[in-house]
């Protein structure tokens, strides 16, 4: 096998390296010149200490040294910066145990014409990668390659399939071509490095500045020039980032190329088509058992758990079933994506799945061979490895008591049961799945007969298609603001240069008028609908009263999400290194978000809807917030588990507002498919 690159591919190669080289050569130009004002800063300081020793010019002298040595330690620091992948969530595995992974692994390496892995790993990702440790010296030393691989994943695929999704992995490292990409990754992730993970070099300086004012004038002065240097080398990443972003999506087909022409093109769009559902299938008995810590209740086998809500999904979507796993149309991942827009994303380094399912499908390769047994199967003790890999998840969960396992069985019922009370009806045909009732004259009367023609496809598609007028229309902003580093786009066919971009967000402004007219007419009749039948079973009143509550619930429900907003981006600052007078100023400056929150909080106790979901956990935790004033700082140090207590409250306070507003919307919709029952 030899798939071929095209030219535009080594010439956006070629454009990449360039950009890294003269990346390369900037950075040793401000290294050599961060060693020169080192150099004349410590002299310097030495001249005006041996000029006139005192406690004032000894400060000032040591505080002008540091100037430079700080300037030069930012920039000489990444040259021995360590990329290093946390291997903590993994578990290694070995030829010994695991002989016909290994077997399977190895032809694929081997039909691939890469090196076989250094070590590989299980994870419980619904993943399988190819990573590496990093360092500047690593663009000159060559990089051993380690696999992971997700349980998630092999638990929802084919064995064919996971020889494509192997064969894509190890593609970006098989031809020589592709070994410069994966060079110019490496590259590219020791820059973000250098430019961004500073926290360490913030919290020293920091530290340095609140030993003397001396020091601190100083050090303001070295924060101002690196901040000058971040600024100029930021746009040279930029340079290199765009340059690097068109070439890994280029990567990205040539690896699926060599994926398709390892396995056929079939079993790899038909796993990546699936790959959102098992990945939503698995996060979701994870929040399943986030809400079962309090009764200390755990899982025995989660991988089990997740192959039973993928099917059940999909059964509940009326998806169709081969090789007893759901098969993901093309349709069904975009269906609901009505975007105008397009853009070739030059911020995106992963084309989209539809573009990869479209290339893949112009390659029309089938495969030699077709082994359709799950790919879970070529692990000696499935059940085993997946309970070994389920208890490391489960191992940094604290429990009050020896947490309970439960059973699969009981698992399928809680969750079903589960399901059932928290979706709206199925009559609704998905209307109100990602919209609300929009406020309208409850006194107007239509006569609308047939509910079909409430919820109709074409009155899903209305509400989809206003969702993708909204999500072009920030997009396009982003745009209008700079914030994407783009020339042209095209809306609805016709292109445009990205200074047209507000023109196009007026017209959008304008259709989105329209269609937000038609949905709310549509839901004046969906109400006038169901008036008319709660008029016959003589629950009028009580329908109008729950449309009344519900549109006053809406109408204060953004501020009381703004009021979490708020004191989230207010707290932002514990996160980085502050001074110590700020900190104090910015707690201060959170006491009245503090007062409107245990208002709140009160409020919410006392909710007769909220009366079954504040458990005994969380009212513990709001008396405790609400018992008295919290020092979050004091002594130069941070009071952790104050912060712990006042998180909790957010967070607790976050999830009830929100779960109210479901509850509330919940009840309403129900109640109207009552009254077609009576």
């Amino acid at each position: 096998m030899n798939v071929q690159v095209s030219f535009n591919f080594k010439k956006m190669t070629s454009k990449a390296i360039f950009a890294i080289i003269l990346f390369i050569i900037v950075y040793f130009t401000l290294l050599f010149f961060a060693i020169g004002m080192t150099i004349f800063c410590v002299m310097a300081g030495i001249a005006l200490i041996v000029a006139k020793p005192m406690i004032i010019t000894i400060g000032l002298g040591f505080g002008l040294a540091s100037l430079g040595f700080f300037i030069l330690i930012f920039l000489f620091k990444f040259l021995f910066k360590q990329h290093k992948i946390d291997r903590s969530h993994l578990t290694e595995i070995t030829k010994d145990e695991e002989p016909k992974l290994f077997n399977f692994i190895a032809e694929i390496a081997n039909q691939t014409h890469t090196d076989f892995p250094k070590k590989i790993y299980l994870s419980s990702d619904v993943n399988a990668c190819v990573f590496y440790d990093s360092s500047f010296w690593s663009m000159i030393l060559p990089i051993k390659k380690n696999l992971q691989i997700g349980l998630g994943l092999v638990n929802t695929i084919t064995e064919q399939e996971f020889k494509a999704i192997l064969a894509h992995e190890f593609g970006h490292f098989s031809q020589r071509s592709m070994k410069i990409g994966s060079y110019v990754y490496n590259v590219n992730q020791v820059i973000f490095n250098m430019l961004y993970d500073n926290e360490s070099f913030d919290i020293m300086i920091q530290k340095w500045a609140n030993i003397s004012g001396c020091f601190s004038i100083f050090v303001a002065i070295a924060v101002k020039i690196i901040q000058a240097i971040q600024w100029f080398l930021k746009k040279m990443y930029d340079f290199i980032n765009i340059s690097y972003m068109g070439l890994s999506r280029k990567m990205e087909f040539h690896a699926d190329e060599i994926a398709a022409n390892v396995a056929g093109h079939i079993p790899l769009k038909e796993s990546l088509l699936r790959m959102d559902l098992a990945d939503y299938s698995y996060n979701t008995v994870l929040s399943f058992y986030e809400t079962k810590i309090v009764d200390n209740v755990k899982s025995k086998n989660i991988f089990k758990e997740q192959e039973f809500v993928m099917k059940f999904l999909a059964t509940e979507s009326k998806l169709p079933f081969k090789n007893n796993l759901p098969v993901v149309s093309e349709l069904d991942l975009s269906k609901y994506n009505k975007s105008k827009l397009n853009i070739k994303d030059q911020w995106a380094s992963h084309p989209s799945i539809e573009e990869r399912v479209i290339a893949l499908e112009k390659l029309n390769i089938q495969p030699t061979e077709n082994i359709d047994n799950s790919a879970i199967l070529l692990f000696s003790n499935k059940d085993k490895i997946q309970e070994k890999i389920t208890e490391k998840i489960f191992s940094g969960v604290t429990y009050n008591e020896t947490p309970i396992i439960l059973d699969l069985d009981k698992f399928k019922m809680d969750y079903s049961e589960s399901f059932n009370k928290n979706s709206f009806p199925r009559q609704y045909n998905g209307y109100y799945d990602s919209k609300n009732p929009i406020n309208f004259d409850l006194e107007t009367t239509n006569e609308i007969e047939n509910i079909d023609t409430l919820f109709s496809k074409e009155k899903i598609d209305m509400i989809y298609n206003y969702t993708a007028l909204e999500n072009d229309k920030n997009t396009l902003k982003s745009i209008a603001n700079k914030e994407y580093n783009i020339k042209t786009f095209d809306y609805d066919g016709q292109k445009y240069n990205s200074d047209e971009a507000n023109s196009v967000i007026n017209k959008i402004e304008d259709e989105l008028t329209i269609v937000k007219e038609n949905i709310q007419k549509n839901d004046s009749e969906i109400y006038n609908f169901f008036q008319r039948k709660a008029l016959k079973n003589g629950n009028s009143n009580t329908l109008k009263e729950k449309y009344k509550n519900f549109f006053k619930l809406d109408s204060e429900f953004d501020r009381k999400i703004e009021l979490y907003n708020n004191l989230i981006n207010s707290t932002g600052f514990i996160s980085v290194a502050t001074p110590f007078e700020q900190i104090e100023r910015n707690f201060n400056s959170i006491l009245e978000l503090e007062i409107e929150l245990k208002n709140e909080i009160k409020h919410l106790i006392e909710d007769t809807v909220l009366y079954n979901e504040i458990t005994k956990q969380t009212k513990d935790n709001f008396e405790k917030y609400l018992s008295k004033e919290w020092k979050y700082f004091s002594n130069d140090n941070y009071n952790n588990d104050n912060l712990n207590i006042f998180f909790t409250a957010i967070n607790d306070y976050n999830y009830l507002i929100s779960r109210k507003y479901f509850l509330t919307k919940l009840d309403l919709l129900n109640y109207q498919i009552q009254q077609l029952e009576k």
